[in-house]
């Protein structure tokens, strides 16, 4: 292949590996979608397509479920071989699907003869390759459905052909996307190939909260993202970061809303010790939204404690 010549990847791919019998519609949900609380509405994001704990992640049926609902969801983009990306979380294809080996070395067509795992053991649900992703998000949609786009990639690993596989890809359903990332020159320079993208920065590293020691290293935290990523319109922060600068008397949700931006808080699930307090003090701050794995469950724990 010349260095200047650019592969273009078909469409008209989504759903070739997945249960033919899938509904063409879902109802509408009536759970799991958000809490209201007074005058302010906290999404529920529905983490890797999981809409309850024993859900299988990353599957087209509730990638179709949830737009037809109107839900945030999230899936996380891996590259392959071929240049353009795969909803998986891991580096490698040994935990999550019935391959093995790293992810950047597969293919496309290997891709494609894979399946997911669940609970270690092999499952008949195939891959979501971005192309299908794309496919499945042209449908018909709810207003306020929204997928992010969870860049796990750095930018050194991006390139040109890469770039322009993305936009060609993503173009027609921009608008129902977010990409995200905690590499933020890397979601800059993909989502600067598609216009219409929304953008939105994870400032949190493994060692973010036991830095945060006082409101000085908690202020400086939000002006470093802020200046990081200025084009955000959401920032992602660690639910238990964000609750424990509130114990220190300080609020990490304010700064950032005054600036413009929402603000998603990540991943709170019924079993953690103290959830239901935990819920109820994220929706007291007002963050915008709130990643959970069972989103059903979280706002019945929720409405249980109400009141």
């Amino acid at each position: 292949m010349e260095e200047n010549e650019i592969e273009m990847h078909d469409l008209g791919t989504a759903l070739l590996a997945a249960d033919p019998a899938l509904p063409a519609a879902f109802e509408a949900s009536l759970t799991g979608i958000a809490i209201e609380a007074g005058d302010h509405v906290t999404r529920l994001k529905w983490h890797r397509l999981q809409r309850g704990r024993g859900d299988l992640p990353f599957t087209p049926s509730r990638l179709l479920e949830g737009l037809a609902a109107g839900a945030s969801m999230e899936v996380d983009l891996r590259l392959h071989a071929d240049h353009s990306f795969v909803c998986l979380h891991d580096e490698t294809l040994d935990r999550e699907t019935s391959g093995s080996g790293r992810i950047a070395e597969a293919s496309l067509e290997q891709l494609r003869r894979l399946t997911l795992r669940g609970d270690g053991a092999a499952t008949g649900e195939g891959l979501i390759l971005l192309e299908d992703l794309a496919e499945l998000a042209r449908g018909v949609a709810a207003p306020d459905a929204l997928v992010q786009l969870d860049l796990k990639e750095v930018d050194a690993a991006l390139d040109r052909q890469t770039v322009e596989n993305f936009r060609r890809t993503l173009a027609c359903v921009a608008d129902r996307c977010i990409l995200t990332g905690c590499d933020w020159q890397a979601v800059s320079r993909l989502a600067a190939a598609v216009p219409a993208m929304r953008r939105g920065f994870d400032p949190c590293a493994d060692d973010t909260l036991e830095h945060l020691r006082d409101g000085i290293d908690c202020l400086d935290f939000v002006e470093s993202a802020l200046a990081t990523a200025p084009e955000a319109e959401m920032i992602y922060l660690d639910y238990r970061i964000v609750l424990a600068a509130e114990e220190m008397g300080i609020d990490l949700v304010a700064p950032f809303r005054a600036s413009g931006k929402a603000v998603d808080a990540w991943t709170l699930n019924t079993d953690h010790p103290g959830a239901a307090r935990s819920v109820q003090r994220l929706v007291a701050l007002k963050v915008d939204q709130i990643t959970t794995d069972e989103p059903d469950a979280l706002q019945a724990l929720f409405e249980s404690r109400r009141g």
